[in-house]
């Protein structure tokens, strides 16, 4: 990788952590804590936001009537997402070790704390959930494969690739022939020192 590219993910890593830290002020603004993974409000907080949600039968009127129709669609893709789940979990358990390269921590990508929020109802939570889940599982996924892919055939695309995984911009450049080889055992020693040194 040249100067000028980790130059510029130097920056990128710093301008991160400025919106982590205003995330951070953000936070007290809204008057809740994270303690681990526990969310906690201040009681006049949740005493307003239970007056702010919307009871169950109002929620039932309210709702736009596409809604109804396409919610089947929507709820029937558990099946596949849960497919996946399994199969992405299978797959890193049986040949991340063969490879050397360690687990991804499954819990990591998933945050089910919108169960927190008093101002949704019980439907509303359950919708929320189903997101969580469903975005959690795809990043673990996305996760699991660029690992996989970094071990195999860590080369960028011609084409800007929209929403492509963190690992990525250490990749060789395409076309790059002359370097494929030679850092490619870089790459892929690199994902592997990684994993020896998560796992001490």
């Amino acid at each position: 990788m040249n100067e000028k590219i980790r130059h510029i993910l130097e920056q990128i890593n710093v301008l991160e952590e400025e919106i982590q830290s205003v995330l951070n002020e953000q936070r007290g603004k809204l008057y809740y804590q994270l303690r681990g993974k526990q969310v906690e409000f201040e009681r006049s907080i949740i005493a307003t936001h239970r007056r702010l949600k919307v009871g169950l039968f109002h929620w039932f009127l309210t709702v736009r009537p596409q809604n109804y129709l396409t919610a089947p669609i929507i709820y029937s893709m558990i099946v596949p997402l849960v497919f996946i789940d399994l199969c992405i979990s299978f797959y890193q358990v049986s040949c991340f070790p063969i490879y050397g390269i360690s687990k991804v921590k499954r819990s990591d990508y998933f945050s089910f704390d919108h169960r927190h929020l008093a101002y949704l109802n019980l439907i509303e939570k359950f919708d929320c959930m189903y997101c969580s889940y469903a975005n959690g599982m795809l990043a673990y996924a996305t996760e699991v494969v660029a690992r996989t892919e970094q071990y195999f055939c860590p080369i960028k695309h011609a084409q800007k690739v929209l929403g492509a995984h963190a690992r990525y911009q250490y990749y060789l450049d395409y076309g790059d022939a002359e370097d494929l080889h030679k850092m490619l055992e870089e790459i892929r020693n690199a994902l592997i020192k990684e994993s020896a040194s998560s796992t001490n």
